[in-house]
């Protein structure tokens, strides 16, 4: 049991850094660096890494170590389809209930976005991506919890070998701030307004957000790394 535990623990710390990416894609995760780390012997350090790889965070490759996976956007553009399709349906649901409170709710964490944002400016080396990230998708669990979904936001949300990665890159350098608080903005508005025609394409925009900001950079020198290469068209 207890080595159960101390495996679990170890695995948690590893999937947090590898989705942070502060241990990025391409990194070899050695063995003995691993064992020296958490003062722990190669077996249960070897069941995390079979771990990790059946979640897709690496691939353990024979007589060439474990290397950290790139981040597919196949499969991360995928997940924002179901996220969309799901979250959709659970805003409409939303605005038949939501009262009040639940708004007022809506318009706080907005405000720490836009805090948040304000301090992007005046210290953008220091701007807490996690945190901005953190506070993003408190507002829109606000909808699942108050329709009684939160089973399906703990799957949307949960740790994703390529979505969740691919979402942090976004953040990166602030890039999706500006965005995110006027889309937010907007959200409100249809909340409000009770504007079910709306949210649809305000959702799409939003949650696909990050694959029409990054656009061409994701094959340029600085990111291409991160990613699987894409595979050239085949021409009949």
């Amino acid at each position: 049991m207890e080595t159960n535990r101390i495996s679990n623990e170890i695995y948690g710390i590893l999937e947090d850094e590898i989705v942070r990416l502060k241990i990025r894609p391409g990194e070899v995760l050695s063995e003995n660096t691993l064992c020296k780390r958490f003062a722990i012997s190669r077996t249960p350090i070897r069941s995390v890494l079979q771990r990790l790889q059946q979640n897709g965070f690496v691939q353990i490759l024979p007589h060439k170590g474990t290397i950290v996976t790139p981040i597919c956007l196949q499969i991360a553009s995928q997940w924002i389809y179901q996220r969309l399709a799901v979250e959709c349906m659970v805003l409409r649901d939303f605005i038949r209930i939501c009262s009040p409170t639940d708004v007022a709710q809506i318009r706080y964490i907005h405000g720490l976005l836009q805090e948040n944002e304000k301090k992007l400016y005046e210290d953008p080396e220091h701007f807490d991506i996690n945190r901005f990230l953190t506070v993003d998708l408190s507002m829109h669990k606000i909808w699942f919890k108050a329709t009684d979904k939160l089973y399906l936001w703990d799957n949307l949300t949960r740790p994703q070998a390529d979505y969740s990665r691919f979402i942090r890159l976004d953040v990166m350098g602030g890039r999706n701030v500006p965005d995110v608080i006027e889309e937010h903005e907007k959200l409100i508005q249809v909340i409000e307004e009770e504007d079910l025609s709306a949210i649809e394409p305000l959702l799409e925009r939003h949650l696909y957000g990050g694959v029409r900001r990054m656009g061409g950079e994701l094959f340029s020198e600085e990111l291409q790394a991160y990613f699987v290469p894409a595979k050239p068209v085949e021409l009949s």
